[in-house]
């Protein structure tokens, strides 16, 4: 669905994206993750034709974006960070206003009820919440039944509960058949969404593949941490343990490449000393963890500064 070699964007000096290869499969939902400035925002808008580049070599729906037509674009739906919609209009209004410009629409009651607004169908865009107008936002991309998606951090400023709800909604276009690739800085959000995730730095890609897999992750030593126990001091804690632990305070922190003989270790000395082990975790390295140590790590990459 996406190929793209060698794809650099400039602005004078300044090269926002420097040398991006990514190829995005059919039917799947493909994440772009970085800090601002790192690069995503110019890259999503040259796959979508509204960006030239400055070199590489583009295909997205078999077509160069930088030369496409009115059917390639009929074949693409866009989700905004923001959309603007005539508050006068209904949601079915609304739905029907887009679906008149393509050639083949989805019907519109199945689009709106696909997006969880049946009961909203009458309601005034201006009366809608933040997260059933971002439902709304994606019946708008989807009503001409396009096969690539781009979702633009869909669910920035939603509350807990609107954004899990939000996650429905776009959990449910793989099953449509949909390709989808969705910016966002949400790590939890691209967990649970992608398929696959790239992580983007000072215009590259740092690290891709599957959240559970970014980065080695699952090479990475799980960590166990806990609080010492009233009367124990670090100094207690069997050798093994001691040698390779953090302390911070009373919290402990151990890493283990195999978690199970270092807890029975600890469990056994705790329940030697009579206590407890307050406050234990035993936690793999997450998506947000990989994402921040590798932002980091490329943070100075950066030659100049950003244009305005």
């Amino acid at each position: 669905m996406i190929s793209a070699t060698g794809l650099r964007k400039s602005y004078g000096d300044f090269e926002a994206v420097r040398g991006i290869d990514v190829e995005v499969c059919a039917g799947e939902v493909f994440a772009l993750l970085g800090p601002n400035g790192a690069g995503k925002t110019t890259t999503v808008e040259i796959l979508e034709g509204y960006r030239p580049r400055s070199a590489g070599e583009v295909s997205v729906l078999g077509s160069d974006p930088a030369e496409i037509t009115r059917r390639w674009r009929e074949r693409v739906g866009i989700v905004l960070q923001e959309c603007r919609l005539t508050p006068e209009l209904t949601v079915r209004e609304a739905v029907a206003r887009y679906a008149g410009y393509y050639p083949g629409p989805r019907d519109v009651d199945e689009t709106v009820a696909l997006v969880g607004l049946e009961a909203k169908a009458d309601a005034r865009t201006s009366r809608l919440s933040g997260g059933q107008q971002r439902r709304l936002d994606v019946a708008l991309a989807l009503v001409g039944d396009p096969e690539l998606l781009f979702l633009d951090e869909p669910t920035t400023g939603f509350d807990p509960s609107a954004r899990r709800q939000a996650w429905e909604v776009l959990g449910s276009l793989r099953d449509l058949g949909k390709t989808v690739i969705l910016t966002t800085h949400y790590m939890e959000e691209a967990q649970a969404l992608a398929d696959r995730v790239a992580i983007l730095a000072a215009g590259r890609i740092v690290a891709e593949g599957p959240p559970d897999q970014l980065g080695d992750s699952e090479q990475r030593a799980t960590r166990i941490s806990f609080t010492l126990p009233p009367g124990a001091d670090a100094a207690d804690l069997p050798a093994g343990l001691r040698a390779r632990a953090r302390i911070d305070g009373d919290r402990v922190s151990i890493p283990a490449e195999d978690p199970l003989p270092a807890l029975d270790e600890l469990t056994s000395w705790a329940t030697t000393r009579g206590a407890g082990l307050p406050g234990l975790e035993v936690r793999r390295p997450s998506l947000e963890d990989v994402y921040l140590e590798l932002a980091d790590a490329h943070a100075g990459d950066r030659d100049g500064e950003e244009p305005a």
